[in-house]
């Protein structure tokens, strides 16, 4: 399981790194964008938007039932969940309002109710949730504005600042309304993610894979939805956004689903290998924070003219660099230490309100 939580904290860099321009418009193309934004465009629909954030979810809630296994008890999970809820409100409102820490705490706190559900129970409860989500996001994109910017338009550039103290006004804003928004929206699909994550725990796809029947199912429905989802992008109304969200929830579920099988059966037969993605795994909430300190200081700081002129391609490159520089500041730290510094922190802050 460390494993997959390497693989998706990873994979967020390259889900995140738009929303540090303007962040509630996300990737803006150029007049004139290059054939490479195409490209990386259909790669990210099939393979990335929503996947990895999915992944993650997925894991937090088998993550949760292992933990009540272990301790036969939820006032450890309680403790825990409590700090991450305070650490992503600090993460959201001071840092980025793209922040998942805060909806997986609350999140998370709901589904403490499930853990001694059976498999068709939170198997139903998560789809359902999943649905509920997807029906009130759709309901939201269905009055978004369809108007199309480019990022060298006068409207995006009126838009957006370099400067750090208006991104962090503006930020105290966004992060405001994504916490509104998550008993609405966020939070019924997390957690319904995180039951189903919790579903395919039970039924051993993390420890064995999906068995014959349960992966020809999971690639026909995900390759159908995420077929569709590509066929719906050429329309730009209110109501085709909606569709496409509904759409890419479960195309996401879908793929995440099948990262899970594809790495367990990697790792079952590749026992050996993937040590350095283990050892990220265990260092996931630190890194994952690093990831949002790293970006800031170069897309708010350092570099602010890279939001103008970046396309996908660019973005993608320095996300590279980004995975690269965690994967080497994973290696050396841990020869020396078992476990990331928040990590360390969070354990420590859990035990002493436990003891308090």
């Amino acid at each position: 399981m460390d494993f997959i939580r390497g693989i998706a904290v990873l994979g967020l860099v390259y889900m995140n790194s738009y929303a540090f321009g303007v962040f509630e418009l996300g990737y803006i193309a150029h007049s004139n964008a290059p054939v490479s934004d195409s490209i990386i465009y259909i790669f990210s629909t099939l393979f990335v938007d929503g996947r990895f954030r999915t992944l993650f979810s997925l894991l937090f809630g088998a993550g949760l039932y292992i933990q009540w296994q272990r301790y036969k008890s939820d006032v450890q999970l309680k403790s825990r969940l409590y700090w991450l809820i305070l650490f992503g409100l600090a993460h959201g409102f001071l840092l980025w309002a793209g922040d998942i820490l805060f909806v997986y705490g609350i999140s998370g706190w709901f589904t403490l109710k499930y853990l001694q559900s059976d498999n068709a129970l939170l198997l139903r409860r998560g789809l359902a949730f999943i649905l509920l989500c997807g029906i009130t996001t759709g309901l939201v994109m269905y009055s978004a504005p369809v108007d199309i910017i480019y990022r060298d338009s006068q409207d995006f550039i009126s838009l957006y600042s370099p400067h750090y103290f208006d991104y962090f006004i503006s930020n105290l804003g966004m992060n405001a309304l994504m916490v509104f928004i998550v008993p609405i929206m966020t939070l019924w699909m997390c957690a319904g993610i995180m039951l189903i994550g919790i579903y395919l725990y039970k039924q051993g796809a993390f420890s064995e894979g999906l068995s014959t029947k349960q992966l020809v199912i999971t690639v026909i429905a995900t390759a159908t939805l995420s077929a569709f989802r590509l066929y719906t992008s050429q329309y730009s109304s209110g109501f085709m956004y909606a569709i496409q969200e509904l759409i890419n929830m479960f195309a996401a579920l879908g793929m995440a689903t099948l990262y899970i099988h594809l790495i367990v059966k990697f790792c079952n037969n590749s026992a050996h290998v993937g040590k350095l993605i283990q050892q990220t795994g265990r260092l996931a909430f630190t890194l994952y924070i690093s990831q949002t300190l790293m970006q800031l200081l170069l897309y708010k700081v350092l570099f602010t003219h890279w939001v103008l002129g970046f396309d996908r391609i660019d973005y993608w490159v320095l996300a590279t660099a980004l995975v690269v520089l965690q994967l080497i500041f994973t290696f050396i730290y841990s020869r020396y230490f078992n476990q990331g510094p928040l990590e360390f922190v969070w354990r420590k802050l859990t035990k002493a309100k436990i003891n308090a």
